[in-house]
């Protein structure tokens, strides 16, 4: 049966591959993708400040550390793929979680997948039109490349995955390290012209929540190891270590970044070009400037990787506990990769390159990202009352959960007052899952016809993609 495992009672369950070193590389893979070359712009719009930004960057570091740490604590005593939607499922019910997987199906997943694609596209054709924006329909067509390619090499092999993510993640580190030397060597011969007056700008309370909205974009991705606990090798310790491990990396990194981004592009250049990592590679490398747009490439391609990855697993988790089509819960009988997820995975995301508002959709739902994250730590903080015999390896000290959820209200709330329209559209399309959930999840006595279909679609891609179901090693209602 190549790489599967059975249980003790004939179930097959998957096999755990992820070692300590990829998880470490999902996490700083899927964190650095294209947000570290475009945030840096949004956190300094809204501030206008050198040394507010740099604060904002770090704190936004620490923001995320302490929401890892509590997603450890998560992830080690609900050993279940499908992060969130595990969490929720556990501490609330099926309701909240399939709400949480609803919005992640049709929304967040593809859109981010989209857009970090489209930010490939971009950076792969840009060295070829050095003057002017690149054709729109080019970049789509590479997005849509980019996007198959890795389908097709999650399809193939979970180990090819995982070498991808980690040659990826090598590479977009040793390009962010060439920017921080360049930057502190620029600064160090003399040029400290951009950091005068370094505390003047704009605090406001609506301001300073924007800009956190866009350092946060950038360290997207800390929990997304989470997604895949059921394959990683030793979970209890390698995934806090992992966390230990990446996120200060990841935090001092993109301090030291936004430093060098500081010392070389100019206050105004800043504020009116988003693409801040491009005009840092033309002023301090000049005929080797196409360096620049080349590493984004790599870093966005290692990014798209890693949340397709994680993002098969959700789905798959959600169809294991009836949520979702039966076909999602199918593997590959001897790659263990879940075909079917992972083609409608990338169906999905090739339908959001054929619209030009994918940064709206992002807006309309970063509060129901964030609620559902706030969600996921009060249901820790739930079961440590409900079940207190629950296995916990790791147990966070209280003040980290109460400080994660204090942020995270300003984060849902302030948007809330200033963006109404916005907020009003996210909340409706969540709640729009409810019927949804009660005519085909919850309706046990449809017709003979809605089987018949479903069953055949069933079997017909369990032929196709020659796959067998993989059961859970842990049922998440229990």
């Amino acid at each position: 049966m190549g790489e599967q495992s059975q249980t003790g009672d004939g179930k097959v369950v998957l096999k755990r591959k992820i070692t300590l070193f990829n998880g470490v590389g999902i996490i700083i893979g899927t964190i650095i993708g294209s947000g570290i070359f475009i945030s840096p712009t949004g956190v300094f719009l809204y501030t206008g400040s050198v040394a507010a930004s740099l604060i904002i960057w770090l704190t936004c570091g620490l923001l995320s550390t302490l929401g890892a740490l509590c997603y450890a604590e998560l992830g080690t005593s609900i050993t279940r793929s499908g992060g969130d939607y595990a969490y929720i499922y556990a501490a609330f019910g099926p309701l909240p979680a399939f709400l949480r997987l609803w919005i992640a199906l049709l929304i967040i997943r593809p859109t981010t997948q989209a857009i970090v694609a489209l930010t490939f596209g971009h950076y792969v054709v840009k060295p070829f039109y050095p003057e002017c924006d690149p054709p729109q329909n080019a970049v789509r067509l590479l997005a849509a490349i980019c996007l198959c390619i890795l389908t097709a090499i999650n399809c193939i092999s979970v180990r090819w995955t995982m070498r991808i993510q980690d040659v990826f993640t090598t590479s977009k580190l040793l390009a962010l390290v060439v920017i921080i030397i360049s930057g502190i060597y620029y600064i160090c011969i003399g040029h400290t012209e951009n950091f005068e007056r370094p505390f003047e700008g704009e605090y406001g309370a609506g301001n300073i929540a924007l800009a956190f909205y866009s350092g946060l974009f950038a360290f997207g991705g800390w929990n997304y190891l989470n997604f895949v606990t059921e394959e990683l090798q030793d979970p209890y310790k390698n995934l806090p270590r992992a966390i230990w491990i990446a996120m200060p990396m990841v935090t001092i990194i993109y301090v030291m970044a936004n430093l060098a981004y500081f010392a070389v592009v100019s206050k105004m250049e800043m504020m009116s070009n988003p693409a801040v990592a491009a005009i840092f590679g033309d002023r301090l490398f000049t005929g080797w400037s196409w360096v620049i747009p080349v590493f984004v490439a790599l870093s966005t391609f290692g990014g798209v990787n890693g949340v397709l990855f994680t993002s098969a697993r959700l789905f798959a988790t959600g169809a294991q506990e009836g949520h979702m089509p039966a076909f999602f819960s199918l593997f590959h009988i001897e790659k263990q990769t879940p075909i079917p997820s992972l083609m409608f995975t990338c169906f999905f995301s090739l339908l959001m390159l054929t619209t030009s508002n994918v940064f709206d959709l992002i807006n309309y739902f970063s509060q129901t990202l964030w609620l559902s994250v706030g969600a996921s730590v009060v249901g820790m903080l739930w079961l440590r009352r409900t079940k207190p015999d629950l296995p916990r390896p790791i147990r966070v000290n209280i003040v980290i959960p109460l400080l994660f959820l204090i942020a995270i209200g300003c984060l849902v709330i302030i948007p809330a007052i200033t963006q109404p329209k916005d907020t009003a559209i996210g909340v409706g399309i969540l709640l729009s899952g409810i019927p949804v959930y009660y005519l085909c999840v919850k309706w046990r006595n449809k017709p003979n016809c809605y089987h018949k279909v479903s069953g055949s679609t069933l079997r017909f891609l369990q032929k196709l993609c020659t796959c067998i179901y993989v059961d859970s090693s842990q049922n998440i209602s229990n």
